[in-house]
């Protein structure tokens, strides 16, 4: 008799009389099992890509499209809305980390998506002829007493709200979704699918998919919770704007605690890097982050930032929603790795997916005895021989050749070895130190 763990989720291939898989309904009463994504750009959602392959492979008596309710914030609600769609973990890697089109998937080239706005270029300058006759009519109104500078900052209303142009993100998830078997309606889908945004004018955050914001497309929630100001301009969506969802929270896992979820799995890609942490665990010195100019500066500044949030807000849940359970799954501080890859060179996004895939399947190696007694409560359970197995890999490897991954996955394998061993070594020399102590 076969005694493991069922999947949870709703029986997979339900489906309505509309295009895409059938709501059935409120969450489970009990033990609504919920995936909570942050935001991060394009690495971020590389990293989730690996992150949740990982923890896909290795947990068993969960299916990931065929949970409760999903969660994505900005890059997080991409790949969030990729899995209430039943696109698996697997094909996530295929499609948009390899960039292989098989399978009646469309092949994802992130950069194809940051096209200069040229449209939003076009609108502010010509509104320039106007602000200058604007500005200049004001100065020589007093030019005794009027200030040049205050009455020339109105031009500042023809610099560009945005550099990218980010209708490619709706117009590649509208393709992807008109496919059989998915759909770009919050409404059509099983799961409860919450992708978060912020509304400009009101600083509110906003959950397309909620009841009163689920008759927008997913495509276009999807590009407004990712509408990164400076980067992307606002988001017009029923004659209002949008912009990234991470601006309030970092997680919104709250979201799915309302929503009856008993437990929640997170993750969160961006964490403050830790230099002086690196080199003891062995990182080649780097010079300081100031040396990589500003963009070093203010990548560092806005992981600090958001991780600090999150921190605060996860120290809420235990206290808010005693009755759930909480996990989150992040990269180290001293991941090098993670905080200067190119994700814009496919070699890059592989080597990025792998790192995440292989630093999660660590994660949950090392932190087995904590989480597997709170993930049996679910139903759930470790495949320790997965996680032990040293023949996986992520990607595969390049045509005619073994590449990297089976020395990437002896290497795990290893590590992981060396972790148990230790882990056995200091158990039993703290029960000898009690037993002398009695």
């Amino acid at each position: 008799m076969d005694d493991r763990p069922r999947p949870r989720g709703r029986r997979p291939g339900a489906t309505s009389s509309r295009t895409g898989p059938a709501r059935t309904g409120a969450v489970h009463e009990q033990g609504g099992i919920a995936l909570a994504l942050a935001g991060g750009g394009t690495l971020g959602g590389i990293y989730e890509i690996g992150a949740i392959a990982a923890l896909s492979e290795t947990l068993e008596g969960i299916d990931f499209n065929a949970l409760d309710i999903y969660v994505g914030v900005s890059a997080g609600g991409f790949v969030a809305a990729g899995l209430a769609n039943g696109i698996t973990p697997g094909q996530m890697v295929s499609k948009f980390i390899e960039n292989r089109g098989e399978d009646g998937l469309i092949a994802l080239k992130p950069e194809s998506l940051l096209r200069p706005a040229f449209a939003e270029y076009g609108r502010r300058a010509g509104s320039v002829p106007g602000l200058l006759a604007g500005a200049l009519r004001h100065y020589l109104r007093d030019p005794l007493h009027g200030n040049l500078f205050d009455s020339f900052q109105r031009l500042g209303r023809a610099i560009p709200a945005g550099i990218f142009d980010s209708a490619g993100i709706d117009d590649y998830l509208r393709g992807l979704f008109s496919r059989r078997g998915r759909s770009n309606d919050f409404r059509d889908l099983r799961a409860r699918l919450f992708l978060v945004a912020t509304e400009l004018d009101s600083g509110a955050s906003v959950a397309f998919g909620e009841a009163g914001h689920d008759d927008v497309p997913i495509s276009t929630a999807v590009r407004a919770s990712a509408a990164l100001p400076g980067l992307f301009p606002p988001v017009e969506i029923g004659g209002r704007h949008y912009v990234d969802g991470a601006l309030r929270k970092t997680l919104h896992a709250s979201i799915a605690l309302r929503h009856g979820a008993r437990l929640v799995l997170c993750v969160n890609p961006l964490v403050p890097y830790d230099a002086a942490l690196a080199r003891l665990r062995g990182e080649r010195l780097r010079p300081s982050l100031s040396e990589g100019g500003l963009p070093m500066v203010l990548s560092q500044t806005f992981r600090a930032i958001i991780h600090s949030r999150m921190q605060v807000g996860m120290a809420k849940y235990g206290s808010e929603y005693r009755n759930a359970d909480v996990m989150l799954f992040e990269p180290g501080r001293d991941d090098a790795v993670l905080f200067f890859t190119n994700v814009f060179s496919t070699a890059s996004r592989k080597r990025l997916a792998e790192h995440a895939w292989r630093r999660t399947r660590i994660d949950l190696f090392r932190r087995r005895h904590e989480l597997g007694p709170i993930l049996a409560r679910h139903g759930i359970r470790i495949r320790l021989d997965v996680l032990r197995d040293a023949t996986r890999a992520l990607c595969a490897p390049p045509a005619g050749g073994r590449g990297r991954a089976v020395p990437l996955a002896r290497d795990l394998g290893r590590v992981l070895d060396a972790l148990d061993r230790w882990i056995a070594g200091h158990g039993a020399r703290r029960d000898e130190a009690r037993r002398v102590a009695r």
